[in-house]
């Protein structure tokens, strides 16, 4: 096994291109692990944190770009991204332990592919769109778009998610993302729920994103959650459609962890509970 550590993103896309067992090193929270398992066996691990850019978070068009190899532990001491986009950062922070917290990125949970990612639906309800370089050159792609089932990406030879970028989120906005899990912590998400919301001057939604991770093969961005709630306020009646729309949506597989029925109704719940958390958030206050 090689192992390449790049200056610039042409470098690292050339290296990429050129061997078709080589995989890219960030955090190496998923990768590493694999290796020491024997799960995968590159021929070459391209190190990408050596790359300007990769880890920084930056302010950019009212939003912020977060380089592919930024932890979840340096967004978290991001004053700045945590005001704006709390219910990204907290699903990143619960991304493993505090150690791994060191080291997991957005991006490395993103490319993982797992249905069950904590970054992946609040990522998708904040609208967020990553930066791919490759071969034929940069494009921007929705995060929805990049996994494509369990473990498998859209990603073609030689590409590579060079950063996140999470939009403006603009005034009288919140999110939250909240999971169920059958411990208190370190465990992978049963149902995973990631709300975005905007509030008009009368207190009624006017914009909304749910996605729901967790409950299919891949994060989902559920429409009919979010027409559900659309210029109504936030109440009784609301949340219970928005959660009916939920539950109808998801389809999860049944397994030692829960039944199809329980993750279903799961599902209704987080998206009411992280509902009312982003309606607070959006209302002034981001803790």
């Amino acid at each position: 096994m090689r192992y390449e550590a790049p200056q610039d993103v042409e470098a690292a896309v050339q290296l990429l291109a050129a061997e078709q067992g080589a995989y890219v090193l960030a955090g190496g929270t998923d990768l590493l692990v694999k290796l020491r398992s024997e799960m995968v066996e590159p021929e070459l691990v391209v190190d990408i944190k050596r790359i300007a850019g990769m880890k920084a978070i930056t302010a950019e068009a009212g939003g912020w770009r977060i380089g592919a190899a930024v932890s979840g532990a340096e967004m978290g001491e991001h004053a700045g991204l945590v005001a704006d986009w709390p219910g990204v950062v907290e699903a990143a922070g619960l991304i493993g332990s505090t150690q791994v917290q060191g080291r997991a990125t957005l991006a490395g949970n993103l490319c993982n592919a797992s249905p069950a990612a904590d970054s992946v639906p609040a990522m998708v309800a904040a609208g967020a769109v990553v930066r791919v370089v490759g071969p034929k050159g940069p494009r921007d792609v929705a995060v929805i778009d990049i996994p494509k089932s369990p473990g498998k990406t859209t990603l073609a030879a030689g590409e590579f998610i060079a950063s996140v970028f999470l939009p403006a989120c603009g005034a009288r906005s919140g999110d939250a993302y909240l999971r169920f899990i059958p411990r208190t912590e370190m465990d992978i998400a049963v149902v995973g729920c990631g709300v975005s919301l905007r509030f008009d001057d009368a207190g009624k939604v006017s914009a909304a994103r749910v996605a729901l991770g967790a409950v299919g093969p891949k994060v989902m961005l559920v429409d009919a959650a979010a027409e559900a709630i659309m210029g109504r306020a936030l109440d009784e009646a609301a949340l219970t459609d928005l959660a009916a729309a939920c539950s109808e949506a998801a389809t999860p597989i049944e397994d030692k962890r829960g039944t199809v029925e329980f993750r279903r109704h799961v599902a209704g719940v987080l998206a009411r509970r992280a509902a009312v958390i982003a309606e607070t958030r959006a209302k002034g206050d981001k803790a």
